[in-house]
């Protein structure tokens, strides 16, 4: 009788080939010569019996895996060996795992389509020998998969995580922040951004389990509101950072328990988008002993009663940096009241308000003693009288900035004979200010005579003969200019910058200055030995440029931008006479160099960064 019943299985091994060479010794196995061809059929009775086992069975198995390595290479058998490793916790290991206690050094960050359950399960098992993590950040997106499962892999492993960041990730809830709650009880930051599941609930949890937390962020949590935040002030007292910003239920109730139980610790605080009132800052006013950084934003129920209380709550002392944007309740009166309140403040910036008028940017630079710096944008009821007002009233001011202040126009300001000079500014930036003109900027080069950065971008109204008094009365010696987008300035500005302050010239941009010819580049050559950045993009230079530059003496350039310019293949040796120094170049939108000429000057001087 035939040994193979099934006479497909009989012909698959004793194949009659005249290559098969089949050798019958008795009582042994025949042994076959010619190469097995395996059936479907043939091979579904050859399962692992490991594959046949149930998970509980596995589980067992697994759990009684102590090695580090050992677990890690059980989790490459396949994904489900390491879903099922991912959710043995420490506690569950039949022998008792040693875990470094000197871990949390690690740091991980996945991002888009990376950032998934079994990514962190891997993660999470792979570094769980070594102590686990110290930091981890998954950065989601719409189409994000990341579970709790996911999350509780990486917790159950890592006891040392300090600092865990969570942005745009709607299946995550409050399971998954809950188990790094139960497990990471050093955790010290916590970063939530659109993480809609997330609620209360998480956040109590990390205040029963995180004592040292130091820094929390919330971002569009559109379901944690006043009761978390009410958990997180009472029980960790270490706290010194809150940003919370577009969380609709957060509200005063939230804010004020807060601040009032970490006042002694919390030193930075943020505020955007929220429904709180005048009593948040009445609260912050009075409690914020500790603060030192203070940002609000876009709070649309706080009035000018809101401000003036938390200026004479007396409490921020120790306030150095204040930023307002987007506040209806920023007024005059407001503004002074702060300036009275914060004897200490350093910055200050004021941004799209049109209830501040000259009066109060005097009147608050009378308050601010040690104001250092302060900066305007979309003030449009500011005028020009307002910010000489204030530069004669702010002893100590060091830098000033406008940004889009429509209400600045020229006008013809007498300045009063004996008037002190302003010799603390040292920074002056103007952006996109279209009345602020030549005038304006004369009165501001007799006044001021210690200024060393020039910011004047988008100034169509400058021309040479008003920048030439700021040029002549500056005494310390300008270190950065940047004039990108004035479109009315010539070479004879060029020169007079480069004969003038050569000597101290740091960085010059004159992106955008179309008037700009080959003249200011010889004059720059000969003149600027200290200069490290230069920007003539879009101007009118040429080829004989590039060479006044590489020809020139002690010139030890690091940055060049000629983008859009009008050079050639001509201009590349001495491109590469440069490169010995540069460690950035911009050529893009240059046409007039071809690609293969390019490449070469890439492999000549690699390494320069060059952006084509």
């Amino acid at each position: 009788m035939s040994k193979y019943q099934d006479s497909e299985e009989c012909n698959l091994f004793l194949s009659l080939g005249r290559n098969v060479d089949v050798y019958f010794p008795s009582r042994k196995r025949s042994r076959v010569s010619a190469p097995f061809v395996f059936c479907e059929q043939v091979f579904k009775k050859q399962r692992t019996s490991i594959d046949v086992l149930p998970d509980e069975c596995l589980f067992e198995i697994l759990r009684r895996v102590s090695d580090g390595q050992e677990k890690y290479s059980c989790g490459l058998v396949s994904k489900k060996w390491l879903m099922l490793l991912s959710t043995i916790h420490r506690d569950e290991q039949k022998k008792a795992e040693e875990f470094d206690k000197s871990g949390g050094c690690l740091t991980r960050c996945l991002k888009g389509k990376k950032a998934t359950d079994v990514r962190l399960a891997a993660i999470g098992l792979g570094t769980g020998s070594r102590g686990g993590l110290g930091e981890l950040a998954v950065n989601g997106n719409c189409a994000s998969k990341v579970t709790d499962f996911g999350l509780k892999a990486v917790a159950r492993c890592s006891p040392s995580l300090t600092s865990l960041t969570l942005w745009k990730l709607p299946f995550v809830g409050d399971e998954g922040v809950a188990e790094v709650a139960n497990n990471c009880h050093l955790l010290e930051k916590l970063e939530l951004s659109e993480c809609s599941a997330v609620t209360d609930k998480s956040l109590i949890a990390i205040a029963n389990n995180c004592p040292n937390l130091t820094s929390l962020a919330l971002e569009s949590c559109s379901n944690i509101g006043n009761k978390g935040l009410q958990a997180i002030g009472q029980r960790c007292p270490n706290l010194k950072s809150v940003s919370i910003k577009n969380c609709p239920l957060v509200g005063d109730q939230g804010i004020a328990s807060l601040v009032s139980s970490t006042a002694c610790s919390l030193m930075k605080i943020s505020l955007r988008g929220l429904n709180v009132t005048d009593v948040s800052l009445a609260v912050i006013g009075h409690y914020g002993m500790s603060l030192t950084d203070l940002s609000l934003s876009d709070l649309r129920n706080v009035t000018e009663k809101g401000f003036w209380v938390m200026g004479n709550g007396q409490g921020l002392q120790k306030l150095r940096s204040f930023v307002v944007t987007a506040c209806t309740g920023v007024t005059d009166l407001g503004l002074e009241a702060v300036g009275k309140g914060c004897p200490n403040l350093k910055r200050f910036s004021v941004q799209k308000t049109d209830y501040v008028s000259d009066k109060g940017v005097v009147a608050f630079a009378k308050a601010a003693l040690s104001l250092e710096t302060l900066m305007l944008e979309e003030c449009h009821t500011v005028t020009q009288l307002g910010v000489f007002g204030l530069l004669v009233n702010c002893g100590k001011l060091k830098a000033l900035s406008l940004t889009k202040c429509f209400g600045i126009k020229d006008l013809a300001i007498m300045t009063p004979s004996g008037l002190t000079p302003c010799n603390y500014l040292k920074s002056l930036s103007v952006r996109n200010c279209p009345g602020f003109g030549n005038l304006s900027l004369a009165l501001l080069g007799q006044f001021c005579h210690q200024i060393q950065e020039v910011v004047l971008t988008g100034l169509h109204g400058i021309t040479d003969s008003g920048f030439t008094s700021l040029i002549k009365n500056s005494e310390a010696g300008l270190t950065k200019v940047d004039l990108s987008g004035c479109l009315s300035l010539t070479d004879k500005a060029v020169s007079e910058i480069s004969m003038a302050h050569g000597a101290t010239l740091e960085v010059l941009n004159l992106d955008g200055c179309t008037s700009i010819t080959d003249a200011s580049m010889v004059t720059i050559a000969q003149n600027c030995k200290v200069l490290k950045e230069l920007d003539v993009s879009k101007s009118a230079i040429t080829d004989f440029s590039i060479a006044a530059l590489a020809c020139a003496e002690q010139l030890n350039l690091k940055v060049l931008s000629i983008s859009g310019c009008r050079v050639s293949n001509k201009s590349l040796p001495f491109l590469k006479k440069l490169g010995e120094s540069l460690m950035g170049l911009n050529m893009m939108q240059c046409r007039g160099v071809n690609s293969t000429a390019l490449g070469l000057l890439e492999t000549e001087i690699w390494k320069c960064d060059i952006l084509v």
